[in-house]
């Protein structure tokens, strides 16, 4: 194919992303944590095969710009509300388009996620932004069709929902951790960013975080007397999430020491709270915030093995979210 039937081909994939795609998807088998239900990280992914999908449907495949142009795709916010559960056999009908808010150089998407039930009901809603991020790493790529211009970046960066707190570390304290959890309601730890958590060669990527922030609400909680395992075993209480958002604001590369920090912010009516989540890496001896997030909990009580009903917070577990002894 000559460069300019290419260029052609790729103008026709940027105007075909106006248009909406749709797709029937399954959970995978590992989001089936509990019971049948789908966790949030799976959902979301659901959410991501969904917009990858949008983008391959189109004609702007991830593989084939990444190996012509040096393009890695990369979702750098997403924001999504569960309304009905998914179960393991569940075929989730997602429909994408571009959102009502998305202006011409940039991709923004709207995503809806159907279930079928009695009905086709709206189980999952999302707002996801996409950035092509160029990486020079290889060389001898082709010249990038003005068509994909607008959304190339050469470092991936988003705006989140709100202004994230600035954070005052001693980062030649021996237990940085505590620098960053002192004065707050909150629980942190650091760790390494392993390869398995990135994308692209290096940078850690959306999955990552979605990792990350389901693995932060489990410390907190085993922290503070009321794990996972514990209310399954004592009240048959489990985690249900309606609502989650990442937005990343810098890169975070492969093998950097992370410090991941979770904020109970709010408690709303005993049945929900909200946290915030924050990452930072220490880069040429500065805090580096590279991605925050807030996430959603309630609990519910497991009535048999396809229903559950939420629960409103005991004493115990208000004293925990408070961060003090019932």
């Amino acid at each position: 194919m000559t460069t300019t039937a290419h260029t052609a081909d790729i103008d026709a994939a940027v105007r075909a992303l106006r248009e909406p795609s749709s797709l029937e998807i399954r959970p995978r088998y590992e989001g089936s944590n509990i019971c049948t239900w789908i966790g949030f990280k799976h959902v979301n992914y659901l959410v991501e095969e969904a917009v990858l999908n949008h983008l391959r449907q189109a004609g702007v495949a991830p593989g084939e710009i990444y190996e012509v142009y040096g393009l890695c795709t990369d979702i750098v916010d997403i924001d999504t509300r569960i309304l009905h559960a998914f179960h393991i056999d569940d075929v989730a009908v997602a429909e994408v388009g571009p959102h009502r808010r998305a202006e011409d150089d940039e991709l923004l998407f709207a995503v809806t996620l159907r279930v079928r039930r009695d009905t086709l009901l709206k189980a999952v809603t999302s707002t996801v932004r996409v950035q092509l991020r160029f990486d020079p790493r290889g060389g001898g790529e082709q010249q990038l069709p003005a068509a994909l211009a607008p959304f190339a970046v050469d470092r991936l960066a988003a705006t989140p929902g709100w202004t994230p707190e600035p954070v005052e570390a001693d980062l030649t304290a021996d237990d940085v951790v505590k620098e960053l959890t002192a004065g707050r309601n909150a629980y942190a730890w650091k760790f390494r960013i392993p390869y398995w958590y990135c994308h692209f060669t290096e940078r850690q990527q959306m999955s990552g975080y979605l990792r990350l922030m389901e693995e932060a609400k489990d410390r907190l909680v085993a922290d503070r007397g009321v794990s996972i395992k514990t209310l399954l075993d004592e009240q048959n209480w489990i985690p249900v999430v309606p609502h989650s958002r990442i937005t990343v604001l810098d890169e975070a590369r492969m093998e950097e020491d992370m410090y991941v920090v979770l904020t109970v912010e709010s408690v709303f009516k005993g049945v929900t709270y909200d946290s915030r989540m924050d990452t930072y890496v220490v880069r040429d001896g500065k805090l580096v915030q590279t991605a925050t997030g807030r996430i959603t909990h309630g609990y519910a009580v497991i009535e048999n093995r396809r229903d559950w009903s939420l629960v409103a917070f005991d004493d115990r577990m208000n004293a925990a979210l408070e961060g003090r002894t019932a």
